[in-house]
């Protein structure tokens, strides 16, 4: 008997259910944690233990599962009808490796932490059971742990409990690591006479006590790693549980966060010293932000670079874009993907930038579109400066080269390049290039009319 990790291990992971209670054609495992679904969070944390193989048992809604979550290294299993855990865990035995054992985790739990199992693991090691317990205050609702002389006899479901068993505070997680052969001879033979009808996983306890394999047990370092999602209510708190876990281990890495409370990381935040985050802001896909930068508040940043020194204010707006450094972006700016700023960028308020390149020191600080743009150094664009890149089929490119200076309330309709050190006067419309060095002006002669009389509402 060993009580070292095995080496080799499958993983089964439940994700059969329906989930009633979340009221939604989505496949319960399907519902978003961290802007991902629950099922991502419990397969990245089997992948992370080195598993030799996973398989995922997949039931309600079809092939819906299995697509979301396709990938090369995945076995799947389907359980239909859904007739309980210990049903499911028979529907993967063909896939699994008999000669090493299985863990069995759920699509629904999706906190569980690797040190845990790793723990579970190593209690089970290649020929016990090991059952993954915690004591609660209020254990209604979970499966009791009973033990005879200190040693684990049987699990007993609530419903089929007695009040002696109910008084039990050990609960069973459902999470363990078996013999995979062991599971080979229990599963068909499993009853399901019981207030469910179903066909418990957890019966398998009194079948290795009968045979004398050693049952033992490990515990998680904190309840919520353990805590399954049956409705909407639950799924939120559990949000919060790890929106506040991540947000620590930022204030660990020194990142100044104005409420630990309100922040959403969806996906990777990397962050250098000195970097501080107001409130509400979201962060999805993989967010880099360099030392010193300052995020607003309610800002939202995907897939986004930001270099050193870089102001965000608030509520701005960055997807797949490349900031570079000491930029000033905001309040209420966009950059949209392909957006890439140089050095010391000013983009302000109500400025959009799409698929655009803006060198060191220009800026557009007021109420501009820049799609489909090269700009060079030191450009001034001016308020309601627009690039008119689209002509109903295709996307055309404006250039604007260094040291041009364009004036507010100009549209220029792309292609069409302005020359280095080229002012354009306001209100311009250009649809030639304008020569480098010059100013260019493209507006109707203004005149005044003497008789000219407002028109009158008639009533």
């Amino acid at each position: 008997m060993s009580s070292l990790t095995p080496p080799s291990f499958n993983v089964v992971v439940l994700a059969a259910g329906q989930g009633k209670r979340m009221y939604s054609d989505l496949p319960k495992v399907l519902h978003p944690i961290a802007g991902r679904p629950m099922l991502a969070h419990v397969l990245d944390t089997a992948r992370s233990l080195g598993a030799a193989s996973i398989c995922v048992v997949h039931g309600h809604g079809g092939e819906a599962v299995p697509a979301a979550m396709a990938a090369p290294d995945l076995r799947w299993a389907l359980q239909s009808p859904q007739l309980g855990t210990g049903h499911a865990v028979l529907q993967a035995l063909p896939r699994l490796d008999p000669s090493c054992p299985t863990l069995v985790l759920y699509g629904d739990v999706p906190l569980i932490r690797a040190e845990t199992l790793r723990a579970l693991l190593a209690a089970a090691g290649s020929d016990a059971l090991a059952l993954l317990t915690i004591e609660l205050a209020d254990p209604h609702g979970y499966g009791r742990i009973v033990r005879v002389d200190g040693a684990v006899s049987r699990i007993v479901e609530e419903k089929d409990a007695d009040d002696a068993e109910r008084a039990i505070r050990e609960t069973n997680t459902g999470i363990l690591v078996a013999p995979t052969a062991a599971l080979a001879r229990w599963l068909p033979g499993l009853g399901n006479r019981n207030a469910q009808g179903e066909y418990y996983l957890t019966d398998i306890v009194a079948l290795a006590v009968a045979e004398g394999m050693p049952v033992r047990t490990a515990q998680p370092g904190a309840e919520w790693e353990v805590r399954g999602v049956n409705n909407k209510v639950q799924l939120a708190a559990l949000e919060r549980i790890h929106q506040r876990n991540l947000a620590v281990r930022l204030l660990d890495a020194g990142v100044t966060l104005a409420d630990p409370e309100r922040i959403d990381v969806r996906g990777e935040l990397l962050c250098g010293r000195d970097v501080s985050i107001d409130v509400g802001c979201v962060f999805e896909g993989r967010v880099e932000l360099a030392d010193g930068v300052a995020v607003g508040p309610h800002c939202v940043l995907k897939n986004t670079t930001v270099g050193a020194g870089t102001r965000i204010q608030a509520f701005c707006h960055l997807e797949d874009a490349v900031v570079g450094a000491d930029n000033a972006i905001g309040p209420y700016a966009r950059l949209r993907p392909g957006a890439a700023l140089g050095r010391e960028v000013h983009i302000g308020n109500f400025v959009e930038v799409k698929n655009s390149t803006i060198a060191d020191h220009s800026k557009a600080n007021h109420l501009a579109y820049l799609g489909d743009a090269t700009v060079g150094q030191r450009v001034n664009i001016g308020a309601g400066t627009i690039t008119c890149n689209y002509d109903g089929a295709n996307k055309h490119r404006t250039v604007i080269e260094d040291d041009a200076f364009i004036g507010s309330d100009t549209q220029l309709v792309a292609p069409v390049t302005v020359g280095r050190g080229a002012t354009l006067g306001a209100g311009t419309t250009l649809t030639r290039d304008a020569p480098a060095e010059q100013l260019t002006v493209s507006r109707p002669k203004q005149i005044s009319i003497a008789a000219w009389k407002r028109p009158i509402k008639r009533s």
